[in-house]
This record gives C-alpha cells, structure tokens and sequence, in this order.
C-alpha cells in the first residue's frame, strides 16, 4: 500500500489554528523496578474544525492520558496542547469544550436532571438555564422518560448517555468523547454514531477515542493511531482503508461467475445472485466485458477497502490478507 498520511501537522496556532491542536505531547511517570515507564511518547494530533477526528490503539496505547493531558486532567511531561487556538488551559478554552470520561460519574442520590442540572450550575449557568438545557439534552440522548430516576438506578448503558448529555452541557464547540459507545447495546451505539453525525453538521468538532473500530470508522474523517505510547499511523480514513491497486466489484447474475473473472479475483463472496469479488486494476475492463457477455449486471465499482480491523491488525504487526505490513503504512513519529 502506498504510505498516506495526513498533512503535516502545524507548526502554529493562529486565526487558522485547528480546533484541536497536540504537539510532541509526552508523559512518564516515577521510576518503578524498571526504570521510567513511558506512557505516551511523542504524540501530535491535529483536528480540523467540524471534523471527527478518531484516536486508536490497544489498550495501554496511550489514548486516555493523551486527552486528561489535553484537558488538563494529567500533568504531562512535555508538549503543547492548544483548543480553538489558546492554551488548552486557558479559561476560554475550557468554557468552549466538553467532556465525556470513560467511565462518567455521578451523585448516586440525585435524578438525572438534578445531576445535569448541578453541573451546569457548576459550569456558571443559572439554575433556569441549566434545568433547561438538562431537560432537552436528557431527550437527546435517548433519556426522555428517566428525568426523575435516581442516578443509582441506571445502567452503564444510561450512564453513558447521560455522561454525553453532561458534555453537551453550555453547547461547547469541541467535544472529547473518551469510549462514547462503551456499555451499550447495538441500538445504542447506534444512537449515539449517529448523534456524533448531528453533532458534526452542527458545526462541533469532535475528538473520539474508541476501542469500537466499526465506530471509528463509521464516523471518522481522520484517524491517528497510537501504540505503545506513539503515534503509528494517521491520515484520512479512505487513504488508510483503500488498498492500492484493487478494484471492489459487486455484480448480480445467474450462475457461475465467468472464466475471465474467476481466473483473476483476489477474493470472492456469493450470497444469492449477488456477488462482491476484488481484483486488480488492470484486469477490471477485461472482467467487465466478460460479465456484461454473460447477462450479469454491474452493480457498483470501487476502490477495494479493507476494513479498519485488518488494517489495524497490519500495522500494529498481525499481518492481513492483503498483506501491508506496518512499513507500508506509518506515518508518525515514536
């Protein structure tokens, strides 16, 4: 695969700064038995305004001390961490972002409006703009019905959606989103890619980091991957996922695929009359004609695009099926 990665990350805040800006951030900790452990070694994001922006890696990778540094939640060891161009611990900064933790909590003896409405009083809303902005957000998220239920009765699943209403709390323009998808169901996760989706034509920037790779690159225009406290990879989610040189083919007929084609494909699935093979560029015209001869209609050509599993399974050393390796595809530095 052709090394893609994304633009060079800049060299500076300004009127153009991004809305999400991490340069050479690092963090080690005391030393132990070993010596000093490395938690993130080297790291720069940079996120466009209104763009979704996915950070992956194993666990251990680096990715929640990455965004506590950015928010000011771990002291880091080096690096500058800038929000809507100003330090990210500058007050406005803060005013201007929200936050949903991993694992989000909350006052087990209140409701959840009353929750939402503590921490927007806590943010310096008044009690009537803050009860309001509780009471839409709770609809929001999938929580209408459940204003007067005690936090203590909720789920894991509910605590995360009333985790993200918590981060919606003021409207911020940015939006760090530690595992929004983690504790719910299918139909939940759902939910919630698709509120990411609202979010973004809203104009919010959003900084995603997720285990869920179906999640990621569902919603995500750029990516950066961390492993073992660097960065591995970054680019857009197309340039990462195409696999250069192949063509996807999904075709409908009756029977066995023709010769020509059969002779040529990389990998074939059949379900029905349908059929979605790959092969490479140059056999596509020849494979074409050979369908079209055969009364098999073309329903859609494509660049060939792995999924974000077997491309994450390749860089961080696994290998995969179409057998990029980690070389191939690195674009950061360590």
């Amino acid at each position: 695969m052709t090394q893609t990665t994304a633009a060079a990350i800049p060299a500076a805040p300004g009127a153009d700064a991004p809305a999400v800006f991490i340069e050479h951030a690092s963090k080690d900790y005391g030393r132990a038995a070993g010596g000093r452990r490395e938690a993130v070694v080297d790291v720069s994001i940079s996120v466009s305004h209104g763009a979704i922006h996915g950070l992956l890696g194993p666990n251990g990778a680096g990715k929640t001390t990455t965004l506590k540094m950015l928010l000011g939640l771990v002291r880091p060891s080096g690096g500058t961490f800038e929000i809507l161009g100003v330090r990210s611990s500058d007050p406005d900064a803060r005013r201007r972002v929200g936050f949903l933790a991993e694992q989000p909590y909350f006052p087990q003896q209140l409701t959840a409006v009353e929750a939402l409405t503590l921490s927007g009083r806590l943010g310096g809303a008044s009690r009537q703009v803050a009860a309001g902005q509780a009471a839409s957000l709770l609809e929001r998220v999938g929580l209408d019905g459940q204003s007067k239920t005690l936090v203590s009765k909720f789920s894991r699943g509910m605590l995360q959606r009333l985790g993200l209403a918590q981060a919606l709390l003021g409207e911020p323009e940015v939006l760090i989103l530690d595992e929004p998808g983690s504790g719910l169901d299918p139909v939940g996760q759902r939910d919630i890619r698709n509120l990411m989706l609202d979010l973004k034509a809203e104009g919010k920037t959003i900084l995603l980091s997720s285990h869920q790779l179906s999640e990621v690159e569902t919603v995500s225009d750029e990516v950066t991957i961390l492993h073992k406290g660097g960065v591995a990879a970054r680019g857009h989610i197309d340039d990462l996922l195409n696999v250069s040189g192949q063509t996807s083919v999904r075709a409908a007929g009756e029977g066995e695929l023709p010769s020509a084609v059969t002779d040529v494909v990389t990998d074939v699935a059949v379900s029905g009359s349908m059929s979605v093979f790959s092969l490479p560029d140059e056999k596509v015209r020849d494979a074409i004609e050979a369908l079209y001869d055969a009364d098999w209609r073309i329903v859609s050509l494509q660049p060939k695009r792995a999924s974000l599993e077997d491309y994450f399974a390749a860089l961080l050393g696994d290998g995969d099926s179409t057998g990029r390796m980690p070389s191939q595809t690195k674009g950061g530095a360590r």
